[in-house]
């Protein structure tokens, strides 16, 4: 079999060989994969500035902002201001499947968009809250989902859900633009908080690990600037696992293991697409922004929390 092809104009190479030591499967078994889920996966990647996770041989994998200088000049890109590295940086935007098929052939395994369109990254055109287990116990997450399904119908809002494509699941919520970032903010973590009260003993919006005492995590953090595993997105993992749109009424029969590069394809036969699947975009309640407004945000009170219990522990000692 040959290691080296052509598809959509894009040279591909080194097909044969395996993405890492425990992914079950190669590169050319990646390509396959976008190839056949790229009408699904484009409208999901297209104009958002795009993160990838890339596995180069003999290399520990690195997420990838700036576009290689490499790159074709038929990837569409967008330059930013990046505050953190203080420089511009350039980003892909997947607009097409050639393009995806290009960052496949560089070894992209995970796509990562942001939640905002490129003309203004800070505007999420979704809510989302990610519920992070504390183990490997899927039917936790599932039983939480279901909290925060039901935290979202009192509120007068609707969402679609999809595993992350690692032990979790995504819940998205389609929202107009009415809202500035930081009022969707608010409302993200309003609703974990609701989500959490349904059933404090196995939710908990508790940021810094030690304090979650084994409940499933309600992160409410995705706001902002922030990414998120793209739907259909591989994952670098043992199997190399997909992120998988689901049906409500299908969670508590699946496993996230159930849908790798291999199987996901056969899966999606007879699905509805996760953007034809989403709700229209929702205005976001304003008793919901308000509740959110009074609860901290969790980045910047659990380091005020670490610096408070580092000076206990150097006061007790």
């Amino acid at each position: 079999m040959g290691t080296r092809e052509q598809r959509d104009g894009v040279d591909l190479t080194n097909l044969d060989e395996p993405l890492s030591a425990d992914a079950g499967a190669t590169k050319r078994d990646l390509v396959d994969y976008l190839y056949a889920v790229s009408d699904r996966m484009i409208p999901v990647l297209a104009d958002r500035p795009l993160t990838v996770l890339r596995v180069l041989r003999g290399r520990e994998p690195f997420m990838q902002k700036n576009v290689p200088k490499y790159t074709p000049g038929w990837v569409a890109t967008t330059t930013m201001w990046a505050e953190a590295s203080h420089r511009e940086v350039r980003y892909a935007l997947c607009n097409d499947r050639r393009t995806l098929l290009w960052l496949a052939n560089q070894r992209a395994v995970e796509y990562h968009p942001t939640l905002g369109l490129s003309g203004d990254i800070y505007r999420p055109t979704h809510l989302v809250l990610d519920l992070d287990p504390p183990d490997d116990d899927f039917a936790k997450v599932v039983a939480v989902a279901h909290l925060v399904r039901q935290a979202l119908a009192d509120s007068g809002l609707d969402g679609v859900v999809k595993t992350s494509g690692a032990k979790g699941l995504h819940i998205f919520v389609p929202i107009d633009d009415t809202a500035p970032v930081d009022d969707v903010a608010a409302a993200t973590r309003a609703l974990a908080a609701r989500a959490e009260a349904i059933d404090p003993d196995i939710a908990t919006t508790a940021f810094i690990v030690e304090d979650r005492g084994g409940k499933v995590f309600v992160d409410a953090t995705r706001a902002g600037g922030a990414t998120v595993a793209a739907a259909y997105s591989p994952r670098l993992r043992p199997g190399t696992p997909v992120s998988f749109p689901l049906e409500w009424a299908e969670l508590d029969s699946i496993k996230p293991a159930d849908f790798t590069v291999h199987t996901a394809i056969d899966a999606l036969h007879g699905r509805t697409s996760w953007m034809e699947s989403m709700p229209p975009a929702q205005q976001l309640p304003a008793d919901l922004i308000e509740q959110g407004r009074a609860i901290p945000v969790a980045r910047v009170a659990a380091m005020h929390e670490g610096k408070r219990r580092a000076k206990a522990r150097r006061e007790s000692s």
